[in-house]
């Protein structure tokens, strides 16, 4: 029988506005969440130490990588780029713009697909799976 990975996940809170362009209620307007990521990692083989990673490996890197683009910054798709000028020109604030509407869906694979590949790409182990709350009750799940 072939052994199944071992898993170790890594929680991340961070604080960021955005808007879901189209939608049918309030989250057409800009506002702001607590978002909380969960970024699970797995290998078949674990380190000397008996480890998927040290925890602190992926708090440094994704961990830096929300702090550096979506921490306290304003999240929106691409296309919403005039609210983003605006924003931008009135406060100075940071905008991050995704190629796809900015839902809890979107960014987890984001976070999945592009982020942990590039951060982890080169290490012996695979983020699995992405989970973002955007609030305490609602998460977004991306997985391989």
């Amino acid at each position: 029988m072939k052994k199944k990975p071992v898993t170790c996940t890594r929680r991340i809170e961070f604080d960021a506005a955005h808007r879901v362009v189209g939608h049918e209620g309030k989250c057409k307007n800009l506002h702001g969440h607590r978002y909380a990521l969960e970024a699970t990692f797995a290998t078949r083989t674990l380190d000397k130490l008996g480890r998927v990673v040290d925890f602190a490996v992926i708090k440094k890197l994704l961990g830096k990588w929300i702090d550096d683009n979506w921490d306290h910054t304003t999240i929106l798709f691409d296309k919403d780029k005039p609210l983003g000028k605006a924003i931008t020109g009135i406060t100075g604030q940071k905008i991050f713009y995704m190629s796809a509407n900015p839902t809890a869906e979107n960014m987890a694979d984001y976070i999945l697909h592009t982020v942990c590949s590039d951060l982890f790409g080169d290490m012996p182990i695979e983020c699995v799976r992405i989970r973002l709350y955007e609030t305490p009750n609602c998460y977004a799940e991306a997985e391989i």
